[in-house]
């Protein structure tokens, strides 16, 4: 199943795609919300499967609703850093023997379409193609062997990266320099861990008003999915909608000969199999 949130009339709720359109959750019985639905864990999608097997529910035209992010409002955004071997190679950094964790604040995601603004105070703004997990069920101290059933499905994400805030900064600021309000497109969709099947082999790429800039596949993974949500819920409690963003492979701008950095009129693209393109336009803030 591929799950949308989009806005229709002033309103907005969640849905499944269906024939080219979006039928609304709530016209087959199930939450408007996509947190409440995701919380429904496997039970949710099982009986989302169902309903979408048969005619009805509540249709929309692609051309009559814009979408929104998958999760609107995600309570978190955690984020992992080397996380690719080939991107680890490119930045001269040793494989990290555990997660690299960072955040980002909710105010940074944005939809597909939505435009990346690109603030007046940095100068080196970077692109990172991701594979995003969605929580479905939530945890806290979640076994490795369990881990997938907490995690509804997959959608694309764009880690966007002021670098010369996260690695100039004092102290180094990697929060702040990945948490600009815009930094984390996601989106199209979500697509249910049933459908996506094994989520280290999909291919995944970047591209830069057209030019491929990444182009690698999830079995570059360092850390997998189900490692990352068993080694961060003995942090924090998971809960359903939240995103983890999983680790970029190589191809950044910063580590090109030259750099290259995100300017006004860039248009990008992540692309990841079985998932879709996620597109954003940069514009000047």
């Amino acid at each position: 199943m591929r799950l949308v949130s989009f806005e229709i009339g002033g309103r907005v709720t969640a849905g499944f795609e269906r024939d080219g359109g979006y039928v609304e959750l709530a016209s087959v019985g199930l939450p408007g919300s996509m947190r409440e639905f995701l919380g429904l864990g496997p039970d949710g999608v099982a009986q989302l499967r169902e309903a979408a097997s048969r005619p009805g529910g509540k249709v929309h035209a692609a051309s009559a609703v814009k979408l929104r992010a998958p999760v609107t409002d995600p309570r978190k955004v955690v984020c992992v850093g080397l996380n690719y071997k080939d991107h680890a190679r490119e930045s001269g950094a040793a494989i990290p023997p555990e997660p690299v964790l960072f955040s980002k604040f909710p105010t940074a995601v944005i939809a597909n379409g939505d435009a990346i603004v690109l603030p007046p105070v940095s100068q080196e703004v970077d692109y990172e193609a991701e594979l995003v997990i969605v929580i479905g069920r939530s945890g806290r101290n979640i076994s490795k062997a369990t881990a997938a059933q907490h995690i509804a499905g997959y959608t694309c994400g764009h880690d966007v990266s002021a670098r010369d805030w996260q690695l100039r900064k004092p102290g180094g600021q990697w929060m702040a320099g990945k948490t600009f309000d815009t930094f984390a497109p996601t989106g199209p969709a979500i697509v249910t861990s049933h459908e996506i099947g094994d989520p280290l082999n999909l291919p995944i790429s970047f591209r830069l008003n057209g030019q491929t800039m990444q182009n690698s596949n999830t079995r570059e993974l360092i850390f997998d999915p189900s490692h990352l949500v068993a080694y961060i819920s003995q942090v924090v409690t998971l809960e359903p909608g939240d995103l983890i963003f999983t680790g970029t492979p190589s191809g950044v701008g910063f580590a090109r000969k030259p750099p290259v950095f995100l300017k006004p009129g860039d248009v990008c693209e992540v692309e990841i199999g079985g998932i879709g393109v996620l597109r954003n336009p940069a514009v000047q803030g």
